[in-house]
């Protein structure tokens, strides 16, 4: 790739709604293959080792929508060495390129995050009841897990985008001890 060459970074959590670097135009995109699950256990932001949280990642099979921005070239350094900063700190998440199918009708190849399903903190595919068990229960530095997956489907359904497992494991979900619902 020259300098010259504009790129894609395929966004399926918080990259939609928060990218953290310039685009230069942002598609609502589908990869396929892979499919958004809380499938990463969180020691840190949303958990800690003695109580694992969960956080979104892109696990093998299915399908994903989410946002796509085109990058400028001239910034591809600068925006990947920034990714790389946010998605790779332990490298349960592994970098690759895919094909995604932009609403437009075009296929890109862009820069994606998956989940490293060898990685000890892969969580694996958990059923909608288990991950809500999980998530009811965790708190990490960033907050409690329950919120984490509440502020995600409220971006989602913003963006008009359905998750129905997502949607499955929130209704499965016990409010925070100490929250005003619980």
């Amino acid at each position: 790739m020259t300098d010259m060459d504009d790129f894609w970074v395929f966004g399926y959590g918080s990259l939609m709604w928060r990218p953290g670097f310039a685009y230069a135009e942002a598609v609502r995109g589908r990869l396929f293959g892979f499919h958004r699950s809380l499938c990463i256990y969180s020691y840190v932001h949303r958990g800690t080792p003695e109580r694992p949280g969960l956080v979104l990642g892109l696990d093998r099979g299915g399908s994903c929508t989410g946002m796509v921005f085109r990058v400028n070239g001239r910034d591809h350094d600068s925006v990947m060495a920034a990714l790389r900063e946010r998605e790779l700190v332990t490298n349960v998440y592994i970098e690759r390129r895919l094909p995604v199918h932009l609403a437009t009708g075009d296929r890109i190849v862009a820069v994606c995050y998956i989940a490293d399903r060898q990685h000890q903190q892969f969580a694996g595919s958990l059923r909608a009841d288990d991950a809500a068990r999980r998530v009811s229960v965790s708190r990490g530095q960033s907050g409690h897990n329950v919120d984490y997956v509440a502020s995600t489907l409220t971006h989602l359904q913003d963006m008009k985008i359905r998750d129905h497992w997502l949607e499955d494991v929130a209704e499965r979900m016990s409010p925070p001890a100490g929250s005003a619902t619980g």
